[in-house]
């Protein structure tokens, strides 16, 4: 089996920028490689929530209850040594033009979260890299990912690995579940200033960033 890396995409807040919108806008990548310890205990538990009564399909941090919530996120936190974390935040209302609408602002914080990914990506010497995005309605998004991660890649190695870009629904994947945890963690510290969730994970991010438009293209 070849050396591959797997990341996980996933986002929160959203690319409203009227005053009803949120305030920050979030990417988050988990990046993982096999085999992957922390499934067989969130599937275990997905079990235990069938069994309690719950009609648990797979996990999502906004829709789950507080107690199902508190036991992913300990499940998440028992296995932090096998999960690699970069995040970049925006401030919406301090974006610079011309990225500050929509599918811009994504493709330009897309493009800089993956420098960072890949790069530590190239430092493993990994030769495969899989990235799976939740899967998105909008075609535009779509090419954005798979433009950046093009992108990042030529830049972070000299020798480019084989790669693909997946689009999945987040039921498929345990490791898109644990990205929109992770990405809801660092959502709630920014617009809501709450930290406790995120500090327990917090040893697992290797990044932790604001978008700037100027420091990004330059690199």
């Amino acid at each position: 089996m070849s050396d591959c890396v797997y990341i996980f995409l996933d986002e929160s807040g959203n690319l409203d920028f009227s005053a009803r919108g949120t305030r920050y806008f979030v990417l988050t990548s988990v990046s993982m490689e096999r085999p992957f310890p922390m499934y067989e205990a969130l599937d275990a538990y997905k079990y235990d929530c069938l069994e309690f009564g719950l009609a648990t399909e797979y996990f999502h941090c906004a829709h789950d209850n507080r107690h199902v919530r508190g036991r992913v996120f300990g499940i998440i936190g028992s296995n932090l040594g096998e999960i690699w974390v970069h995040t970049l935040v925006a401030n919406k209302r301090r974006a610079a033009t011309p990225v500050a609408y929509g599918d811009h602002l994504y493709s330009a914080m897309l493009s800089e979260l993956l420098r960072r990914v890949l790069r530590g990506a190239a430092e493993s010497k990994a030769d495969e890299v899989v990235v799976i995005a939740d899967a998105v309605p909008v075609r535009s998004r779509r090419q954005a990912i798979e433009k950046s991660v093009r992108s990042a890649l030529n830049r972070a190695f000299p020798k480019r690995p084989t790669f693909r870009v997946l689009h999945h629904d987040s039921r498929a994947h345990y490791g898109l579940q644990v990205a929109d945890y992770l990405c809801w963690a660092v959502f709630r510290k920014y617009e809501r200033g709450e930290s406790s969730i995120f500090d327990q994970i917090r040893p697992a991010i290797l990044s932790e960033a604001e978008f700037v438009r100027d420091a990004a293209e330059d690199r």
